[in-house]
């Protein structure tokens, strides 16, 4: 059998587009999935890095107390006088707490284990499901995209970023129990688009950690795109080693191995999640 996955990576339809409706610049994205080992944190830093490189000013949000898209992208975490921690409990400007990157264009505003206990201290912080969406309203014209790395868990960080965001970005990988979890990821989108955020939807699904050598991730594919419909982008991330390495060296894919089958399928998604915006 090929290697290569049987969809399209990034084809567009004859005029040009992908078919996505188009989205308003600045975009804001919650990358989000309550199951965790999906590719979320890879999904978030490799699209944004993609975009960034392309000439898109882009901001990841990093929400996750493990920092692993900070740490993917050369931040020594341990080394920060400010992170999203005291974005979120200090009133801290998220001016002030952002860090460059080696990517050009791109930046990230770093977390490390310090956020472990905001989920606690939240709780009595006024209008505490909404100082995400303040921080980020301040800084919002800098910027053409901003992805926000949310925990792989629903509390008060995650609903944060979900009524922070415009859309939400979910990666599924392509196993057995890949839609596990899901549905409860979808009515929590909804109980915050109802309560916090009207404007808020699931705007897109990223195939990940696709195996060409089985039969069962074209079936989890194909049971995907059935459910989800145009949601789902034409470009599958295959398996693919030098994605696993490339955070080791503090780096996207897109720099650490920009001819490899997994830094193509990431710039071939940002270009579909790019041609849905106006």
């Amino acid at each position: 059998m090929s290697d290569t996955p049987p969809t399209p990576t990034g084809a567009d339809d004859a005029d040009g587009t992908t078919g996505r409706p188009p989205r308003p610049l600045p975009r804001v994205i919650a990358v989000a999935n309550q199951k965790g080992g999906v590719g979320k944190t890879t999904t978030t830093v490799n699209t944004a890095a993609a975009l960034a490189q392309s000439g898109m000013r882009t901001l990841i949000v990093d929400l996750d107390p493990q920092g692993n898209a900070s740490s993917g992208l050369g931040i020594d975490v341990r080394a920060l006088s400010t992170t999203m921690y005291d974005v979120l409990l200090n009133d801290t400007s998220l001016d002030d707490c952002v860090e460059p990157t080696e990517v050009r264009n791109l930046f990230v505003a770093p977390a490390n284990l310090d956020l472990a206990g905001a989920e606690i201290e939240l709780v009595s912080a006024f209008s505490r499901e909404l100082i995400l969406r303040r921080a980020i309203e301040a800084v919002i014209d800098d910027y053409d995209y901003v992805f926000i790395d949310c925990p792989p868990s629903l509390g008060l960080l995650t609903i944060n970023g979900l009524a922070a965001a415009h859309e939400v970005m979910v990666p599924i990988q392509c196993e057995y129990y890949a839609l596990e979890g899901l549905g409860q990821l979808l009515q929590n989108v909804e109980r915050v688009r109802k309560g916090l955020n009207p404007d808020l939807d699931v705007s897109t699904i990223v195939c990940v950690m696709y195996d060409a050598r089985t039969n069962l991730s074209e079936r989890v594919v194909d049971e995907i795109r059935d459910y989800f419909g145009d949601k789902v982008l034409r470009t599958v991330v295959p398996r693919n080693v030098r994605i696993s390495e490339a955070p080791s060296f503090g780096q996207p894919i897109t720099v650490y191995d920009p001819r490899s089958r997994g830094a193509i399928a990431y710039k071939d998604i940002a270009q579909e999640v790019h041609n849905g915006a106006a």
